[in-house]
């Protein structure tokens, strides 16, 4: 995340300074741009926040270091003036940049918050005490940052917004309206709560997909190097020596030959799909099309679809309040699920229909067509009986069981069939291997070195 500060003239004359951040160089100069446009300002002076490595001492202790966001030197120095310090010295950060903190670290962050908020303690005293427990320097500095920014009285919202790059955009939005709410302890663990969902979820779908898919690729270039390289060169000299070659062994050698003359289409064929499958799900038209078919994929795609119903419903849950508010909270979940497709269709499809049509959230959620037909029979009964809050959370916790149950009986059969993918391929190695010893020379000496090479097979 990139902040600057500038500081621009009217054309009256009138000075005028405020604050831009974005996610980089580019969209911040957009911004820039398009705020002189709109304002008919000349900018005088640009300033880019960034980190400080600072060196300090108070009275006759020992010099202390440490490291701070500002945009200028002076900004440090004065605040560690304010402090009794005296600065020593005051250097730019050489490589400043941030990482995202692990997502565990978030989840601590958050549930921490929410077991604290709940003993009555306030709030800058508990961003204090985590910001002193953080290790994490990239968390610890953003909370730092919110923690002055409250402090100054800022507002909450747009404080958290401005750190999504380390929270997320949901968690980030959530953290921030909590503040403003009046209920900030439920609003924390539902927080909580669905960062830990996602991170269970994905953990074990790349523990479903990605390890089996590393094994097989792993198998594929073993069985790639076996054919091209070590089985040619045995199965070539039976065809020096004129010997007719079983079926087998000969479409085996035909393989091989096919892979020697053609590396460079080999490796094209191998490269070039998933980097192109990733440059493309980074487009914006691609990244909808594929969390489209995502959803689509037999068995995982309907796990998947359920999993967002189920994040959706638990934010839902959350953030409802009354049927005279639902269009913000609806927006919201249909964000938090992450999924293009799903949050498209909950957006220009089922909200407009509320909005300039006054359809009921059950109508307008089935003719956007990313619900199921349970879910969709579950909002009704709670829509006609004025409790769809409650069956937002019922449909949240039974789609929740039923992923968990339906994911761990998944990754069993995924692991059981690569198993037998591996067997089978080893199988028929073996068997292309042996079929080797079956061949017989047309001469008897050359039977001599012909069983020598088959006995070394």
């Amino acid at each position: 995340m990139i902040e600057i500060r500038f500081t621009g003239q009217s054309i009256n004359g009138q000075q005028i300074s405020g604050t831009i951040v974005g996610s980089n160089t580019s969209e911040v100069k957009k911004k820039l741009s398009e705020l002189t446009l709109k304002k008919n300002i000349r900018i005088i002076k640009k300033e880019k926040k960034r980190t400080f490595l600072f060196k300090a001492k108070k009275g006759n202790e020992k010099p202390i270091t440490g490291e701070q966001r500002a945009f200028n030197k002076k900004e440090v120095e004065d605040a560690l003036t304010r402090l009794g310090y005296s600065v020593i010295s005051i250097n730019h950060k050489l490589l400043d940049f941030q990482l995202k903190p692990p997502q565990a670290d978030i989840i601590t962050f958050v549930k921490i918050s929410a077991e604290l908020l709940e003993q009555k303690l306030a709030y800058q005293e508990i961003l204090t005490l985590l910001i002193n427990d953080t290790q994490n320097q990239s968390l610890k500095t953003a909370l730092k940052e919110i923690n002055n920014e409250l402090k100054k009285g800022a507002d909450s919202q747009q404080t958290f917004l401005r750190f999504q790059h380390i929270f997320g955009k949901f968690a980030a939005y959530m953290l921030g309206l909590a503040s403003k709410s009046g209920n900030m302890v439920e609003i924390y663990k539902a927080t909580a709560k669905f960062l830990e969902r996602r991170q269970e979820f994905r953990k074990n779908l790349k523990s479903a997909l990605i390890t089996p898919l590393v094994t097989l690729f792993v198998l594929f270039i073993a069985v790639l190097f076996y054919v091209g390289y070590i089985f040619p060169e045995t199965a070539r000299l039976f065809v020096r020596f004129g010997v007719e070659l079983p079926p087998m062994t000969a479409a085996t050698l035909k393989i091989s030959d096919f892979l020697v003359e053609n590396p460079y289409l080999i490796v094209a064929l191998i490269v070039v799909p998933p980097v192109a499958l990733i440059q493309f799900g980074r487009t914006k038209k691609g990244r909808y099309l594929l969390d489209k078919w995502i959803l689509k994929i037999p068995v995982i795609g309907s796990l998947i679809h359920k999993t967002l119903i189920e994040v959706f419903c638990r934010v839902f849950y959350t953030l409802y309040s009354g049927s005279a508010e639902s269009i913000e909270p609806i927006r919201i979940a249909a964000e938090a699920t992450g999924n293009k497709y799903f949050e498209d269709r909950i957006k220009n499809i089922a909200i407009p229909l509320m909005i300039k049509k006054g359809v009921g959230v059950t109508d307008a959620f089935e003719a956007s067509g990313v619900f199921t037909e349970t879910a969709i029979a579950r909002f009704h009964s709670g829509e006609e009986s004025g409790t769809i809050k409650n069956t937002s959370l019922q449909l949240a916790n039974y789609y929740e069981t039923e992923t968990v149950f339906r994911l761990k009986n998944i990754i069993e059969i995924i692991q059981v069939t690569i198993a037998m993918i591996i067997m089978i391929v080893m199988i028929a190695l073996t068997i292309v291997s042996a079929e080797t010893a079956t061949v017989r020379p047309k001469t008897p000496t050359m039977g001599i070195l012909i069983n020598k090479i088959s006995y070394l097979v």
